[in-house]
């Protein structure tokens, strides 16, 4: 048996007002365009999750809204926002969906994103995992519990940009 990690950065998000404290930020204009095109592409690949365990940050929140996808389960967890790579593996042991989305931000999902891999795709955007990047990977777990970094298998990854153009 396995289980699919779904691993989004969250869409491009607005720094329009700056009264607005971090966590508060909503997605700009080409966040906004962004999620759903992420959306669309997961789809077309049959990568539906029935989890998401995301940050419980404004613009994650949005992202996952304007992916237009749904899930059994969802989960908005203070503790994934701004998370180092060790809390999100915490975080992603406690899940039980067989694909599971994970929403989150830079710098730790990039770090983390390179650590749960046994090897990273070739894109030159993968290390720097820009907004709205999004990797599907493949474990061979019958349970999350059993998670452990260099352990995943890369099934694709995409950035907006090259989804849009």
């Amino acid at each position: 048996m396995s289980r699919v990690l779904i691993l989004t950065r969250h869409a491009k998000s607005s720094w329009d007002d700056p009264s607005l404290n971090d966590h508060d930020r909503p997605l700009n204009k080409r966040g906004r365009k962004s999620a759903p095109a992420i959306g669309a592409w997961l789809r077309a690949h049959g990568w539906l999750p029935d989890e998401v365990l995301s940050s419980s940050a404004t613009r994650t929140r949005e992202t996952w809204d304007r992916m237009g996808l749904q899930a059994d389960t969802k989960r908005f967890i203070r503790a994934l926002y701004l998370a180092e790579p060790e809390e999100m593996l915490a975080e992603l042991a406690t899940a039980s969906g067989g694909t599971v989305l994970m929403l989150g931000h830079n710098p730790g999902i990039s770090e983390f994103a390179s650590r749960i891999v046994a090897q990273a795709p070739r894109h030159p955007r993968f290390h720097d995992y820009p907004t709205g990047a999004t990797k599907v990977i493949r474990f061979a777990l019958t349970d999350w519990t059993q998670i452990s970094w260099h352990s995943g298998t890369v099934l694709d990854f995409a950035v907006p940009r090259e989804l849009l153009e």
